[in-house]
């Protein structure tokens, strides 16, 4: 019976989920349960040790810098910029706004990493623009919320600095396997709004430019001023890290030390937006790094009581194939996904389902970025997605739920798509740690 005991722990952290027990602290609680269950006073020890470990991981320290980095960005008006810099070249396109939302997407992504935080800046910046030309409002919906959706795709993702030190993987080598299906997705999103918008004119209206034509080189100049800066500051972060340059640590201490000097060049650097920044950052860290350390005891005592040797044995004794098993750890993440936050998912399954996957033979940064792709597409399922409540919280109210189910759908269809090429062709998300071999941090 003891050797099926932990099992149970994850039926009853559902339970005190479904209890309204914020997730940190219902981790906590079944730790501590489970712990004193099966070790007595023992537990407490072990607890501790988890604090420390947690405390002292020099990757984690990137999470907090990354988050002042797409704070400041945002609070200074810095992507409001970049907004109407891009929107400049891509208002002509078929469904140019929505165009230019995706393309703000995939920038703030590869500047912020943090998922809920892009969609709120992308919605806030764009609803009322599309609004305002008459977006049919699923298409509208799908729009964003796949935009705010691409900082788990697109590194540096807050989920992959957190998910790497956790599966025991180099977090530049995941950067690097994730940027290639990343990318893709992205490219493929604009690839169905420029599709819709041309035959179905009625979802997406061109734009009835009252204003007198921009010029070239008033475009040109918008574009040195607002974008380059910007793509600069991109590849201090995310460029270092890829080729092997900086560790995600010192590459985020530089993206926030930009994205100040950035502000203090464009004269939006005021006392009250480092105030609100840095407000932010706190509130935003103190919640990630809390459920950070929940889940590292969480999966402590799972470990110390021998659960993943019963996993493993259920899982290799079942008859399965190796396929079969590494599709039903999906489809749980997927599950999973739909109850908790996508740091909850990362830290309670990874650490049981990385032993596994390395028994079977299958490469871990290649599993790791199906992983990662599975989860941003139960981010945006319904009924239960959290990146259409993101979407809830900041719309009018003339947006309903309706328009946002089925504005996702397509979205999903194409995010299914990456996995699957991923999945087929592994080599999309191994030839690039390959190539550039980045040193293991």
């Amino acid at each position: 019976m003891n050797e099926f005991l932990p099992i149970l722990m994850f039926p009853v952290l559902i339970l005190f989920i479904f209890a309204g027990v914020q997730i940190a602290f219902a981790m906590l609680l079944t730790a501590a349960i489970f712990g004193l269950i099966m070790f007595g006073d023992v537990t407490a020890y072990q607890l501790l040790t988890k604090i420390e470990e947690t405390a002292s991981n020099s990757i984690l320290a990137a999470v907090p810098l990354f988050i002042f980095m797409g704070a400041m960005l945002e609070k200074s008006g810095i992507a409001e910029r970049l907004f109407h810099a891009i929107h400049l070249w891509t208002k002509r396109l078929p469904g140019g706004i929505g165009v230019g939302t995706i393309i703000l997407g995939a920038i703030f992504a590869a500047s912020s990493g943090v998922v809920g935080a892009t969609e709120a800046v992308i919605g806030l910046l764009t609803i009322p623009v599309m609004l305002k030309h008459q977006y049919d409002k699923r298409l509208l919906s799908g729009v964003i919320c796949a935009s705010g959706s691409l900082g788990t795709a697109i590194p540096p993702s807050i989920t992959v600095i957190v998910l790497g030190p956790v599966a025991g993987i180099s977090v530049g080598q995941l950067f690097n396997g994730l940027l290639i299906p990343g990318l893709l997705m992205a490219a493929l999103f604009i690839i169905y709004v420029i599709a819709i918008a041309y035959f179905k004119p009625d979802m997406a209206p061109r734009e009835i430019d009252n204003e007198p034509g921009v010029s070239l080189a008033e475009r040109l100049k918008v574009t040195v001023t607002a974008i380059i800066p910007a793509a600069a500051l991109i590849f201090t972060v995310l460029g270092t890290i890829l080729l092997g340059l900086a560790t995600p640590t010192e590459a985020s201490a530089c993206g926030a030390l930009g994205a100040v000097i950035l502000s203090v060049c464009y004269r939006s650097c005021k006392l009250k937006v480092l105030w609100e920044s840095m407000l932010s950052t706190v509130n935003i860290t103190a919640m990630i790094l809390l459920i950070v350390m929940a889940g590292n005891m969480f999966a402590g005592i799972f470990f110390a009581t021998g659960g993943m040797q019963t996993v493993q044995s259920l899982l290799t004794g079942s008859g399965f194939s190796p396929t079969t098993v590494l599709g039903l750890i999906l489809f749980i993440a997927f599950i999973a996904g739909f109850l908790l936050d996508m740091m909850s998912v990362v830290l309670i399954i990874i650490p049981v389902a990385i032993p596994i996957v390395r028994l079977l033979g299958f490469d871990d940064i290649w599993f790791c970025v199906a992983f990662l792709v599975v989860l941003q597409t139960s981010y945006l399922t319904p009924p239960l997605a959290p990146s259409i409540f993101y979407l809830r919280a900041i719309s009018p109210p003339s947006i309903t739920l309706k328009h946002m189910y089925a504005g996702v759908v397509p979205f999903i269809g194409i995010q299914l798509v990456v996995l699957f090429v991923i999945l087929a062709f592994p080599e999309t998300a191994l030839w690039l740690p390959r190539v550039l071999g980045t040193k293991d941090w």
